[in-house]
C-alpha cells in the first residue's frame, strides 16, 4: 500500500489538524500561521507543526509571501484526496461556528489580502474585545 494514503489519514486523525483542515476547506482562502494561531488559539509551535504535517500529507501547500508563509489547500490531487477532502468538508458547520466567525474577523485585519499583524496583536485583541461587549 502506498504510504501517502496512510499519511493523509493520520494527518487528519488528530483533532487539532482536523479542525485546521476543515477551516481551510470552509474559508477557501490561504492563511498564515499567525492568523491560524489567533483563530484556533494554538501556540506557534503547535500550529507550525500541524501545518507541516498537513503539508507532508499532501493536503496543503505552502507559499512564501513577504515575511509570511501562507498555507492553502492542495488541489488537483487524485480521487483519494478528493474523497478525503469531500468527507472532511461534510462535517456540519455548526461543529465549528466559533472558528469560522473568528477566522472571518481575523482575515478582516488584512491589507490588500495580506497579513500585516502578528499573532495576539493589539488589533486582534481589540476586535475580540468588541465581539464580547
Amino acid at each position: 500500500m502506498d504510504d501517502r494514503y496512510v499519511e493523509a489519514l493520520k494527518a487528519i486523525a488528530e483533532p487539532h489538524r482536523l479542525r485546521l483542515f476543515w477551516l481551510l476547506l470552509q474559508i477557501n482562502e490561504r492563511i498564515c500561521v499567525a492568523e491560524a494561531m489567533d483563530v484556533l488559539g494554538e501556540t506557534h509551535y503547535n500550529m507550525s507543526r500541524n501545518l507541516k504535517t498537513l503539508q507532508r500529507a499532501g493536503l496543503v501547500r505552502a507559499e512564501k509571501d513577504g515575511r509570511w508563509v501562507f498555507y492553502t489547500l492542495e488541489t488537483g490531487k487524485d480521487a483519494f484526496h478528493r474523497s478525503l477532502t469531500d468527507s472532511v468538508r461534510a462535517i456540519p458547520a455548526h461543529e465549528f461556528e466559533d472558528e469560522i466567525k473568528r477566522c472571518r474577523l481575523r482575515l478582516s485585519l488584512r491589507q490588500d489580502g495580506r497579513c500585516v499583524v502578528g499573532p495576539g496583536s493589539p488589533e486582534w485583541e481589540d476586535i475580540c474585545g468588541a465581539e464580547t461587549r
